[in-house]
């Protein structure tokens, strides 16, 4: 397994962990990350990122199902599985409350590396499939033009 792959499993090994110091460790200090809730930049926002989605889901596990890695790219398709036991940050800013409701959500990611590090990481996910799961609807009236 190239170095790069070794990353990806690195980082998968420390979500699962929720060991902050070793996701960091994975990343170049100037590191991009983009995922549907916003883009982060550096340490200090990609840990913010990592802190609200295990504050809200405290048992958070990923399974990789699927990985292609090249010389400087890694691929990785998922499930993130966990419980909604803490606050969560919503798009709109606002936090919802725990719901106590499982999630099984299926998603992809991307990282770029250099120098054995991360400089760039993209996750996708169906947002629609995480609030479906923890009960949080559509507003249609605010759908319609």
């Amino acid at each position: 397994m190239s170095e790069d792959g070794q990353i990806g499993d690195a980082l998968t090994e420390a979500i699962n962990g929720h060991a902050m110091d070793g996701i960091l460790r994975l990343y170049s200090p100037q590191a991009v990350f983009v995922a549907p809730g916003g883009m982060a930049e550096g340490h200090d926002q990609i840990a913010t990122y990592y802190e609200h989605i295990f504050a809200g889901f405290p048992d958070a596990q990923v399974t990789v199902w699927r990985k292609i890695t090249t010389d400087d790219v890694t691929l990785h398709e998922w499930t993130l599985t966990g419980t909604h036991l803490g606050p969560f940050l919503m798009p709109n800013g606002g936090t919802l409350d725990p719901t106590g409701q499982g999630i099984a959500v299926r998603g992809g990611s991307t990282a770029d590396m250099d120098d054995g590090l991360i400089i760039s990481h993209r996750f996708y996910f169906d947002q629609l499939e995480l609030f479906a799961s923890l009960g949080v609807r559509l507003n249609p009236e605010r759908l319609s033009g």
